[in-house]
């Protein structure tokens, strides 16, 4: 029956979240007014308590307006493949792609519908994200072009980092404090709405963890919608606790994802050997931070 439809789906990928599922998942059920209400974690073969705890949560909330639905995977299919199983499962009007990482405050949620309702040009919407201490936590970018690389490479932006052109990347002449329209908020807590969902379709399955997110704001622009981001909206982000946890294995998987973001979005005959460049480039730090993610985890 319609009643019965929810009004709200968020999908969680997990992968030995032990420590951050619980707050996150009981944030989400008593800091969210809207019901009936879907949440979705696809386990991405945990071998901690994860699921366990995911499990009790779910004996926990056994009531008609909050569903829990747990996905496990028999092996680690990456962050983008666990998505899209949760967005098949999933059946709400809105559709919340959260990190397990996440805690929302009150009525963060219910803030971030309210602007889509309000906004129908608007396909994405994102909270204000900040760190443990209640800082905030910088969560927007433009776009990456292939000379901001060279500009990170070189150490431009760092350099400059209030300058337009060597840090337009990281955005670091937006203060996080006000709504604007932006290219892309951080995937961590991410809202849109199933018609905007119905004209891009699913993340991209060839960007295993990383700028899958990216992508997918970059399809909802091209498809005539807008994404905002909502500082009126928060959430606490303890930023990074899957890539820190397995650094040496996300410097090689961040690298290749930012590879073919490039070669996806820069495809023309013209773009071939800039394309070729900028790869060398990104392998050849790839190879470095990884020696020295290696020589960091022999010396914890």
């Amino acid at each position: 029956m319609e009643a019965h439809i929810p009004e709200l789906s968020v999908i969680i990928v997990t992968y030995n979240h032990s420590a951050e599922i619980q707050p996150c998942l009981t944030a989400v059920v008593q800091n969210t007014k809207l019901r009936p209400l879907q949440i979705i974690v696809v386990d991405n073969a945990s071998d901690d308590d994860t699921v366990d705890i995911v499990r009790q949560i779910t004996r926990d909330y056994v009531e008609e307006e909050v569903t829990v639905v747990l996905s496990k995977n028999s092996r680690n299919l990456g962050y983008t493949k666990a998505v899209n199983q949760g967005l098949q499962k999933a059946t709400g009007k809105f559709l919340l792609l959260l990190n397990p990482d996440v805690v929302v405050f009150p009525n963060t949620i219910d803030k971030l519908i309210s602007f889509l309702q309000n906004h129908p040009d608007c396909s994405v919407a994102a909270p204000q994200l900040l760190f443990p201490n209640f800082q905030i936590q910088p969560s927007c970018r433009r776009f990456p072009r292939r000379r901001d690389v060279l500009y990170e490479i070189l150490g431009l932006n760092r350099i400059f980092p209030r300058s337009s052109q060597f840090n337009s990347w990281k955005m670091a002449d937006f203060d996080h404090c006000h709504t604007r329209k932006v290219d892309q908020p951080q995937g961590a807590c991410l809202l849109t709405t199933r018609a905007a969902f119905a004209q891009v379709g699913y993340l991209d399955e060839r960007f295993r963890m990383f700028f899958s997110d990216v992508d997918w704001c970059k399809r909802f622009i091209e498809a005539g919608g807008k994404v905002v981001f909502y500082p009126e909206a928060k959430a606490i982000h303890r930023k990074g606790t899957s890539v820190y946890r397995y650094r040496r294995r996300m410097v090689w998987i961040s690298h290749w994802d930012f590879i073919r973001y490039f070669w996806k979005h820069y495809p023309k005959v013209r773009s071939f050997l800039p394309n070729i460049l900028v790869s060398g480039l990104l392998l050849k730090t790839g190879i470095i931070r990884w020696i020295f993610a290696r020589a960091s985890r022999k010396t914890q």
